[in-house]
């Protein structure tokens, strides 16, 4: 399988930041070719890449100006390997956290699915949630987390994806986000899925149905978004002046929702 992807940021800057982008694809994925750029107002910037827990490379840059660009662009060929599994992962992916409030949640993810396990609860986890959520853009706030999401019946891919984290967390299923270039996607955007941990192995559960899993091109792991947000700033605000995003694959499949799938 051969994944295009790219990505385009320009930002308004009003004073000196330190940005951390996390656009890139993560390790261990086989690239046939990528390049990386960051212009300050005329100026090219070098961004120091630094690469955390799970391989997802973040690029850190100090910027001084008005005006930032980011252009990205990778050329995937193939798929990566497996990423191991570790032991720690199961007690981080389990605990509560700032946007899957499992912990709040834990009395309708018993209600609603009791008795279920494995591959069962997975496959009605995710039909629960799509059921239950309408995917409207614009719809949610930053701050939003899955009981905010779950009662306004609404939200955008990330949300769908903490609400499907926070009821698995709930049932003592380690679970934990994912944020992906995604072929096949409408609109293009990065995109935001839940990865499940049954059978000894991470699941890609994507309660939004909107882009294939066998496609997806993994960029970030963590708790939540916000351990996947694809800018970080600390510095005076910055204002997302474009962003446009492609992602295209020259394999496409249609997507058998019964069959369980890993995100490489």
């Amino acid at each position: 399988m051969k994944r295009t992807v790219s990505m385009h940021i320009n930002l308004g800057l009003s004073g000196p930041s330190r940005l951390i982008f996390s656009v890139a694809a993560a390790q261990g994925i086989p690239l046939g070719s990528e390049s990386f750029s960051v212009v300050v107002d005329d100026a090219q910037v070098t961004p120091a890449e630094i690469v955390d827990a799970h391989g997802g490379r973040l690029h850190a840059v100090w910027a001084e100006g008005s005006q930032l660009t980011l252009d990205y662009s990778a050329v995937a060929n193939g798929v990566g390997d497996v990423p191991p599994v570790a032991e720690i992962d199961q007690i981080i992916y389990l605990r509560p956290s700032r946007y899957c409030e499992s912990d709040s949640l834990g009395p309708t993810a018993a209600s609603e699915f009791a008795g279920l396990k494995g591959q069962e609860l997975l496959h009605t986890v995710v039909g629960w949630v799509n059921g239950k959520l309408t995917y409207m853009t614009g719809s949610s706030l930053p701050t939003d987390g899955a009981v905010r999401t779950l009662l306004g019946r609404q939200g955008v891919c990330r949300d769908f994806a903490h609400l499907s984290i926070a009821l698995l967390r709930a049932l003592n299923v380690p679970a934990r986000l994912a944020s992906v270039y995604a072929p096949g996607l409408s609109p293009m955007e990065l995109h935001a899925v839940a990865e499940a941990f049954v059978d000894d192995a991470w699941w890609v559960v994507d309660a939004t149905k909107k882009a294939p899993r066998q496609s997806l091109l993994r960029v970030a792991t963590g708790r939540d978004a916000a351990d996947t947000a694809f800018l970080t700033n600390f510095g005076p605000a910055t204002t997302l002046n474009h962003l446009e995003v492609t992602a295209v694959s020259d394999e496409f499949k249609l997507d058998d929702s019964e069959l369980l799938t890993q995100l490489r």
